[in-house]
């Protein structure tokens, strides 16, 4: 058996297009979460990364599912439209609202994701640092779009901290990072993009994430999370392919596939 923990989920799961795909028809937008707990053990929300969430918020979640554990994206206002004027305001009612989840231990992890914009410079280093300060002891995870934040002073800093480098998978493009998973913290954290570089840097967001990985595909997922499951003590592995239920056909397949290799019970 794995020496770590694995848990797999999804990026999001309120989509009404999943009506019909994963939902059964008929489902009520106030359901959904219930049902996905039926699936997977783990979620990402990712409404919060538009909205800020609140605490009343994140309780009901809570109250509206018995074990699923939650991740949480950070909100835009610390990751993509930070104001150096009211960026250490909008993090403290970011910490705020995530008490529920912190408290009742069924918190996954924190997710600052940044965008290609969010250049490897003095001032953002500052700010990350100051901004992961900000929200500790929670447990931390980091993504970047941008490749000059891949090298090894980065990677010391995370692991000096225990902040978690996301391991991604996405388009092999110039201009996005590479795919490698180096641990800087006891907890890994994966993320599966799809891989439509004809569509990614286009305007229509959507069809980015409109893909469904192969068994092929699937199947090299399952030697990097065992390739991590011997130094990590928890894995948390998210699809982000969302589009028409796609993530979560993948996410069902993964963990099949894992209990096959004996990596979850």
């Amino acid at each position: 058996m794995s020496m770590a923990r694995i848990w797999v989920g999804t990026s999001g799961y309120g989509y009404h297009e999943w009506v019909g795909p994963v939902y059964p028809e008929g489902t009520e937008a106030e359901d959904y979460l219930s049902v996905y707990e039926g699936l997977f053990p783990t979620v990402e929300l990712n409404f919060s990364y538009y909205r800020m969430p609140t605490a009343d918020q994140l309780t009901h979640m809570l109250l509206a599912s018995q074990k699923l554990i939650f991740s949480i994206k950070a909100n835009d206002t610390l990751t993509h439209r930070i104001d150096p004027l009211s960026w250490k305001e909008r993090a403290a009612e970011f910490r705020r609202a995530l008490e529920p989840l912190a408290s009742s231990g069924r918190l996954g992890a924190v997710l600052f994701q940044f965008p290609f914009s969010f250049h490897y410079d003095i001032d953002r280093r500052r700010y990350l640092d100051v901004l992961c300060r900000s929200m500790a002891p929670l447990p931390l995870v980091v993504e970047f779009r941008n490749p000059q934040w891949y090298n090894n002073r980065l990677i010391e800093g995370l692991r000096s901290r225990g902040i978690t480098l996301a391991g991604l998978d996405l388009p092999i493009l110039k201009d996005l990072p590479p795919v490698m998973d180096v641990m800087t913290s006891s907890l890994a954290y994966l993320r599966f993009h799809g891989r439509n570089g004809e569509t990614w840097w286009g305007s229509d967001s959507a069809s980015r994430y409109d893909y469904l990985y192969s068994e092929i595909e699937l199947e090299s997922f399952v030697q990097r999370i065992r390739a991590l499951s011997g130094r990590s003590e928890r894995i948390l592995v998210y699809f982000n392919n969302h589009r028409r239920g796609q993530a979560v056909q993948n996410g069902l397949r993964l963990v099949e596939m894992l209990k096959n290799e004996e990596l979850v019970p």
